[in-house]
């Protein structure tokens, strides 16, 4: 019995400690949003100030929205947790008071009936009117156990009014902590209210200005592209750079490895040459030899007055030999430059290239944010404008708004392959990751130059805050010259 209910003080101590662990990173993750919905609000606040249009300010006001219902279904589900565990704890509380009441009536029959034993026979008489000692012995026994079991079950009566009493504290603190996340709830849908009735206050006010408002957009949007193909072209360079370097050191490596053959050739040809002139003057010499015995032989017969004599035939290997012609070598080697024709649009990767390329790849969601406080203010490719449903915008990154004097991080090691000034304002700073580039767009400073190596969070530069108060940050990320969506690639916050 004992066995059991250990068992089962286990299982409820298991359940509750998984409710609390989940509870607790709610209420972590509670803390998070409180904490960027107060971030919003102070920078909310300094646009509504500073803004001579409201567009900026529905934005922050759909992200503060977001949150806020955000929040919401945290809480909520806060409180669906907390009511599942009250229930299980209502139900083991139930079942908990229904065995300590079959317990105590257990107990309370136990009691009575030791009490008529002991009434109508004592210890004693009972063990002396035993037939046998072994009678005896077992009687003894079962005596002895009688006593045992009966404090067992007194302590299991302890053991689980203490556990009743625990559970029921925990009920008590459970349902007072419901209570209070529903009146927060509560609380945040009347702020949440608020804050939709004044978005559509910005809205109408902005419904005045259309026609201008719309047009500054446009010419904003034309502005972004401008930037945009810049940032191609500056993409392009790299890649092309990149490529007639690689083409550079495939064009060496392949020349010295021709040079090595050429060289291999021409000792072999040199030798050849040398062989055959050998050979060739070893001929000649052995013909002059043969002519000059015939001659020889010839003038002794005529001084004897004899026949001349059959002179010795010169051999067709002699001759054959005199005949050859002896290669000339040449002493200088020419090498042909060709022009080389590499790819803006794909980067021949080298294998340090392929191995950076790899391990920014591998990390793919795991990157920290570009900015180290913020929220993200616009997201990325084509949306429609948060008032004008009628127009479409694109971004080619992703817009972090952020806190006045903050700096752009890197995301990631790499080479800085371009820092160029946009306007005398904005500074814009490029780095490459094999063939990955993460652009820093709207920078007032910058602390990087080209070539440089840079550390992942290594600061970049000061991030421009305009002159309506906001601080923004244009991050892109590309793979080669395709722009990708750069929340992919970043951890959550």
């Amino acid at each position: 019995m004992l066995k059991y209910f250990l068992s089962f003080i286990f299982l409820i101590t298991t359940a509750l400690t998984w409710s609390q662990d989940n509870q607790k990173k709610l209420e972590e993750r509670k803390a998070k949003i409180q904490k960027e919905i107060l971030e919003n609000e102070t920078k909310l606040q300094t646009v509504k100030k500073k803004e001579t249009t409201a567009t900026k300010a529905i934005v922050l006001q759909s992200n503060k929205i977001k949150l806020k219902e955000e929040l919401i279904a945290t809480t909520e589900k806060q409180t669906s947790l907390l009511g599942n565990s009250i229930v299980a704890n209502q139900a083991q509380i139930a079942k908990l008071e229904k065995e300590l009441q079959l317990l105590k009536e257990d107990y309370a029959k136990m009691i009575v009936q030791s009490y008529k034993s002991r009434s109508e026979e004592s210890r004693a008489m009972f063990l002396l009117s035993s037939e046998s000692f072994l009678q005896a012995y077992k009687r003894a026994q079962y005596m002895k156990q009688y006593t045992n079991y009966r404090h067992m079950q007194g302590q299991e009566i302890k053991s689980k009014t203490n556990v009743l009493y625990t559970f029921n504290a925990k009920l008590d603190v459970q349902k007072s902590a419901k209570e209070q996340l529903i009146a927060e709830n509560d609380k945040e849908r009347l702020s949440l209210e608020k804050e939709k009735q004044e978005q559509l206050k910005l809205v109408e006010s902005l419904k005045k200005d259309k026609k201008k408002i719309i047009a500054e957009i446009k010419k904003k949007q034309q502005e972004a592209k401008t930037i945009d193909r810049k940032i191609d072209k500056l993409i392009r360079e790299a890649i092309a750079e990149a490529n007639r370097k690689a083409a550079r050191e495939k064009a060496e490596k392949l020349a010295k490895e021709k040079a090595k053959a050429d060289a291999i050739a021409k000792a072999k040809a040199q030798a050849a040459a040398k062989a055959i002139a050998l050979e060739k003057a070893k001929a000649i010499e052995k013909k002059k030899e043969i002519e000059k015995a015939n001659a020889l032989a010839a003038a002794q017969a005529k001084a004897n007055s004899k026949p001349k004599p059959k002179p010795i035939p010169i051999p067709k290997e002699v001759e054959k030999a005199i005949a050859q012609e002896v290669p000339v070598v040449s002493k200088e080697t020419s090498v042909t430059q060709q022009a080389v024709t590499v790819s803006t649009t794909k980067m021949d990767l080298s294998p340090k290239d392929k191995v950076d390329s790899d391990n920014f790849k591998a990390n793919k969601g795991k990157l920290p944010w570009p900015v180290e406080r913020g929220f993200i203010s616009l997201g990325y490719g084509d949306q429609f404008h948060p008032v004008y449903k009628e127009l479409q915008i694109h971004n080619s990154g992703l817009e972090f708004t952020t806190d006045s004097g903050s700096s752009a991080r890197a995301v990631f090691s790499g080479v800085v392959t371009s820092v160029i000034i946009i306007s005398p304002v904005n500074k814009l700073v490029m780095l490459q990751h094999g063939d990955f580039f993460t652009i820093y767009q709207n920078l007032s400073s910058v602390n990087v130059t080209k070539g440089d190596n840079v550390s992942i969070r290594q600061s970049l530069g000061k991030i421009k805050t305009n002159g309506d108060g906001k601080t923004i940050l244009k991050f892109a990320i590309t793979q080669n010259t395709t722009y990708t969506n750069p929340r992919s690639w970043l951890a959550g916050k």
